[in-house]
């Protein structure tokens, strides 16, 4: 008996079934080669221990993203640049070269600079303490009184401003007065906290028109003196000086807001594309013949640090002549905003 012909619907059906699984998997293929760059990406939150390509964070660093100091080259000195090796805190900038006490250290580095020119330069205390005591600390910290909000013209009107500037909580132990320490004045200026027993001793002078200051905190009022004592070995500029200050020799005069208009033979000034609203202090160092040869952003956006730096290098000053000889100059110029008006320092007649 002869078999019965297949059914021409049944296999057309399976012929249709796997039609469409063919389909299905081309698609699937295209969609997870669509897919592979997305699934390739490295996870940006979350878990990423699976993640092979996930970049890790340095550790005891803080990232910040913004406004920075920067200079338009890594061979001229600045403030910032100075370091402690072999126990000897080193700023060629300043010229200052201070042997630390013994068994004390550098614990951390300071911030950058400020946008009204504060520096942290080094941050001193002992190597070893018993838990839950503090034996004092040593600040090396400096003012560029260029951008200095309080108006001062010298370190002698800055550590004056300071002193009026106590709240009442506070008692000035001695007021500031002019001494001597390794063969160059300071001003020495000390006070005090009754309710936390804290003892404060400011030794201030001027360097290259920058107030540069030694801060002694401690309970302890002779170990303080002691550690001051330490100051003798402190190597400065001959020019150094909590009134004067104002570089020159083998460094160049600094001189405030020397980029005056009658001062500038030529001028290009910034065209910025995007409008931010923070102050750009700048110093720059002007050669003999009047180019800006070093630009120093103590604080600027990258951008704006660019911009900045094109304008400048077409800048034309007149030469500056000392004993008529042009000599070289620093100076200082805000772009930007100004963070607000200084106010006035108290002004003292002492002479050096």
């Amino acid at each position: 008996m002869p078999r019965p012909a297949p059914s021409l619907s049944g296999n057309g059906g399976a012929m249709n079934m796997h039609t469409k699984f063919l389909r299905f998997r081309a698609l699937l293929g295209l969609v997870l080669a669509l897919l592979a760059p997305v699934l390739a990406f490295p996870q940006s939150g979350g878990d990423f221990s699976s993640n092979s390509q996930a970049k890790k964070l340095p550790t005891e660093t803080i990232l910040v993203k913004g406004a920075w100091s920067s200079a338009s080259d890594s061979v001229t000195p600045v403030p910032e640049a100075g370091r402690i090796i072999n126990n000897v805190y080193d700023n060629s900038y300043f010229g200052l070269h201070y042997s630390l006490p013994a068994g004390w250290m550098e614990r951390y580095s300071g911030p950058p600079p400020s946008d009204s020119g504060y520096y942290v330069l080094a941050q001193i205390r002992p190597a070893e303490t018993p838990r839950g005591t503090s034996a004092g600390s040593i600040l090396i910290a400096a003012q560029d009184l260029f951008f200095s909000l309080t108006g001062a013209g010298n370190a002698l009107e800055w550590v004056n401003f300071t002193k009026d500037g106590l709240s009442p909580d506070f008692r000035v132990d001695q007021p500031p007065t002019l001494v001597r320490i390794a063969n160059h004045s300071f001003v020495r200026f000390d006070y005090s906290s009754p309710v936390a027993e804290l003892h404060w001793h400011v030794l201030a002078t001027q360097i290259r028109c920058h107030m540069v200051q030694f801060v002694f905190t401690g309970h302890d009022p002779a170990l303080m003196e002691t550690l001051i004592q330490s100051l003798d070995k402190l190597s400065l500029p001959a020019g150094a000086g909590p009134i004067s200050g104002r570089g020159g020799d083998d460094v160049p005069v600094c001189i405030k807001d020397y980029a005056r208009d009658e001062n500038l033979m030529e001028k290009e000034d910034p065209v910025f594309t995007e409008r931010k609203f923070n102050p750009v202090p700048v110093r720059i160092l002007i050669d003999k013949e009047g180019k800006v040869k070093h630009i120093h952003f103590l604080s600027a956006f990258p951008e704006q640090a660019k911009t900045i730096s094109d304008a400048l290098s077409q800048w034309r000053f007149r030469p500056y002549l000392q004993d008529g000889k042009p000599v070289e100059v620093e100076t200082g110029i805000l772009f930007g905003h100004a963070p607000r008006p200084p106010s006035t320092p108290t002004a003292e007649t002492v002479s050096e």
